[in-house]
């Protein structure tokens, strides 16, 4: 059985290739000037409301980023972008990035990889089943063309897995996956040719404050004059929170992905199919696949370096649902770090204790997706438009209010 070692652990993509935008600031240029906005994150949250932001005319947009674009979470994405939740909110959401991904080669000239292979769950308790069906109905409410079948047609779809056990399965064909670092530097580029400006290796070291209103952010490289923070930091959100006195219930959680060799005969429209039981996925990654699920005895921190104590119960998930995979050598795997909420569900939108500080992040798993629709709301938030969603349920003060936002369709 050849998941008990990793024989070659090497972080990579098969079949991924990121285009690098080159900086327009020199590494180590200080800078001192004043912006509108100032985005924190350069991951596709915050590169997508930068995109939007600029496009809609608002002049001195800045983005700040640690590290390099995409280096945090989003690189790290499994890709999958699906409309299949059980929130009224995530559906909307996850449907209008759909859109957006299908005409992004249009909208900014960079090719993101996209397949529309569907996502498959499937289901093997009757609880869960009723549960599916439900949110079924209410994604078809919606528009979202998704739909119950039968085991033997989840088979038929994703040939890999055995039936035994399975009482059926939702599977929606508008959905699929896509290149996470080509979506972030599609929008990157598209927020340059807008005006924007984006600040690579730069750390924000603090946020100004004038009683209740913002006036700068502090870096490694200078101060940026500005009365509007948006913080799009993914995992380390809450950090930036505090800078400015606002509590974002976000914690760090590792989850690890690993990378197949060749599969003979892999179908080329395999779905992203996940066994939703026990939270194993796989899809087509180049001629392999891309495989991973949860561990629940990881505990919340930054760590994101790689280890084996995920593999016996991965192996043990394989072995039940889709044994095929347990004859495959791994030939690459990386971590990387979910951003998690009390209720595994985004906090989207705007202090009401300091003036002008926006915030998207803690999306528990599906930040990538939506990040396409999440850039169109926050631009309408800080421009002061009614977003084409009602975004309010997701406050960060639901928690205090005790309201909060459940999604079962996490994986």
């Amino acid at each position: 059985m050849r998941w008990r070692t990793c024989p070659d652990s090497r972080t990579g993509r098969l079949g991924r290739v990121a285009t690098r935008v080159p900086a327009r600031r020199q590494e180590g240029e200080a800078v001192n000037t004043d912006a509108s906005v100032v985005v924190i994150g350069g991951g596709v949250m915050g590169t997508s409301i930068a995109c939007h932001l600029a496009r809609a005319g608002v002049r001195d947009v800045v983005l700040v980023e640690r590290d390099e674009l995409a280096s945090g979470s989003t690189s790290k994405a499994a890709g999958g972008v699906r409309a299949q939740f059980s929130d009224e909110l995530n559906i909307q959401l996850g449907a209008r990035s759909l859109e957006a991904f299908g005409r992004f080669e249009e909208d900014t000239g960079y090719d993101i990889g996209l397949h529309r292979v569907g996502y498959l769950f499937l289901l093997s308790t009757p609880e869960d089943v009723a549960g599916f069906e439900a949110s079924v109905r209410l994604q078809n409410s919606l528009g979202v063309p998704s739909r119950m079948i039968d085991p033997a047609e989840a088979q038929r779809l994703s040939p890999l897995i055995t039936t035994d056990g399975l009482l059926a399965a939702a599977f929606s064909p508008d959905d699929g996956h896509c290149t996470p670092e080509s979506v972030v530097h599609g929008y990157a580029s598209a927020a340059r040719a807008h005006g924007a400006r984006i600040l690579r290796h730069t750390d924000v070291t603090g946020i100004e404050l004038h009683g209740d209103r913002i006036t700068a952010v502090t870096t490694t490289i200078g101060r940026i004059a500005t009365d509007t923070v948006i913080c799009a930091a993914g995992a380390w959100s809450r950090a930036v929170g505090a800078m400015a006195g606002v509590d974002l219930p976000v914690v760090p959680l590792r989850r690890q992905i690993a990378v197949t060799e060749p599969v003979e005969g892999l179908p080329p429209h395999l779905p992203m199919t996940i066994d939703f039981s026990s939270s194993l996925y796989f899809h087509g990654e180049g001629p392999g696949l891309l495989l991973g699920m949860s561990d629940p005895d990881e505990r919340p921190g930054f760590a994101t370096d790689t280890h084996d104590r995920w593999i016996p119960r991965l192996a043990a998930a394989m072995e039940h649902r889709a044994p095929a995979l347990l004859d495959l050598r791994r030939t690459a795997g990386w971590a990387g770090l979910y951003e998690v909420t009390p209720d595994h569900n985004a906090l989207i939108g705007e202090a009401t204790s300091v003036s002008r500080f926006l915030y998207a992040t803690g999306f528990s798993g599906h930040g990538f997706l939506q990040g396409p629709a999440v850039g169109e709301v926050v631009r309408d938030l800080y421009l002061g438009r009614v977003p084409f969603v009602d975004v309010s349920p997701l406050s960060a003060g639901r928690f205090a209010a005790d309201a909060p936002r459940p999604e079962a369709n996490r994986v």
